[in-house]
């Protein structure tokens, strides 16, 4: 075994078998707190994770990661050694998240964690737009809420932080109770449960099981608390044993009551119970929405938030990123969902369209991914469900929308359907634009 060598205070091995422990690693972030996978997006001073993946090994860009300004490079590889520059561990992914949740037992503030089958990164946001009008908080960007993306929020923890909003995804049973154990939240929220990633979960109630993992941690915490809506019997029931349950719906025995007035085409929310300003007008397309609206007020008040900075935390939060956004070309106008999409999402989507006063509409809709055994049964619902509206024009896209015996138009992709649309001449006419993350339904409007 060769003699370990240091720098700047840091031990840096040339052996196979001399590995940094978390400890030691954690000493070289404290002087150089940020980290990076991917070195697309490197900048000068970061730690870089040489991660590997079914087609790439990440310690072959370590060389690239250093001579593109990177201060380390973590690397489990020996063969990729530079010396004074890379950091040998055994296994770099389980390192990166050892790594995360030692910093973030060096916290003692409030994290919360998101998960559910829908809605989960659009209540992130709307938490974030409250939370931070009072606090200095932390929070996943966009949806990095895997195996990597949850470490990486973690590691973004400043040492002025006053709160952490962790999303948390996952496609298989044990995914949210590995997250928790370095995350450690001290309160949650699932959005709700549904039929997505079933290919994974194998059910709907294997998808109960597995977001429930976020619960099951914090039944185990003297003072843990869960955000819950009451409207729901099944997250009732999941809650049960929680020391503190602080509950939002539209019944009289929530803590938030709140109702839709109107979704043509925002989102106007009616406060019933638990605040005393009686109206939000918000810039979200569908009544499907109101249930993210209203745990954002519900964990604004439960964390003092005034109550006139949550009300404008939401009005001036635009989503973006294919979620709800609505966006106007010429005289038409087009609602872009088409971030995701599973049975659920896609039925309140096409059920809050339909129900829009616009005389000309037109569905254009990409196929659901990860339903395993039950995607044509679920593909043929959606169609069933169209079957019974009124529809200028219906476009279906791809994967088993492609197998069903349906009337309607069929393009293989969202390419092909972008050429049909360019072809048209609609005027006045209002789209729904809506898919799996697979379909990339949003290239329909390049």
């Amino acid at each position: 075994i060769s003699k370990p060598r240091t720098s700047r205070g840091f031990l840096f091995c040339a052996s196979y078998f001399c590995f940094m422990t978390t400890v030691e690693l954690y000493e070289v972030f404290k002087v150089t707190p940020s980290v990076q996978t991917d070195t697309r997006k490197l900048r000068s001073g970061d730690i870089f994770f040489a991660l590997k993946g079914d087609k790439f090994n990440g310690n072959t860009f370590s060389r690239q990661a250093i001579e593109n300004g990177a201060a380390y490079a973590v690397i489990d590889e020996e063969e990729f050694a530079i010396p004074g520059k890379t950091l040998l561990v055994e296994n770099v992914l389980g390192s990166l998240q050892q790594l995360a949740k030692h910093h973030r037992q060096q916290f003692s503030i409030p994290v919360l964690a998101i998960t559910g089958s829908n809605g989960k990164t659009t209540t992130k946001e709307l938490l974030n737009a409250v939370l931070s009008s009072a606090f200095k908080t932390c929070t996943t960007q966009g949806n990095l809420n895997n195996h990597i993306g949850v470490p990486l929020t973690l590691l973004q923890i400043k040492q002025d932080t006053e709160f952490v909003i962790v999303e948390m995804g996952a496609n298989h049973i044990g995914e949210i109770a590995a997250y928790c154990t370095w995350a450690l939240p001290t309160h949650g929220l699932i959005t709700n449960c549904g039929k997505a990633h079933l290919e994974g979960f194998g059910s709907e109630e294997g998808v109960r099981k597995g977001k429930g993992e976020l619960f099951d941690h914090l039944r185990t915490l003297t003072h843990g608390h869960a955000f819950v809506m009451w409207d729901y019997d099944y997250l009732r029931e999941m809650s049960k044993g929680i020391s503190g349950i602080i509950k939002y719906g539209t019944k009289d025995d929530s803590h938030i009551i709140g109702a839709a007035i109107q979704s043509d085409p925002f989102l106007e929310v009616e406060i019933k119970q638990g605040m005393d300003i009686p109206q939000v007008n918000t810039q979200l397309v569908g009544e499907y929405n109101l249930p993210n609206v209203l745990a954002a007020i519900t964990v604004g008040k439960f964390f003092e938030v005034p109550e006139n900075k949550i009300k404008t935390a939401i009005e001036e939060y635009i989503p973006s990123n294919s979620r709800s956004q609505l966006l106007k070309k010429g005289s038409n106008t087009f609602i872009l969902d088409a971030y995701n999409a599973n049975p659920a999402s896609m039925k309140l989507a096409v059920d809050n369209f339909s129900r829009q006063h616009t005389a000309e509409k037109v569905l254009m809709l990409g196929a659901m991914a990860e339903l395993g055994t039950e995607s044509i049964a679920e593909h043929k619902a959606i169609v069933d469900q169209i079957s019974k509206s009124k529809w200028k024009a219906v476009i279906l896209v791809g994967g088993d929308f492609m197998k069903l015996d349906h009337p309607y138009l069929r393009f293989e992709n969202a390419v092909e359907a972008r050429d049909w649309l360019q072809q048209q001449n609609f005027e006045n006419t209002q789209f729904l634009i809506k898919g799996s993350r697979s379909m990339q339904m949003e290239i329909v409007l390049e």
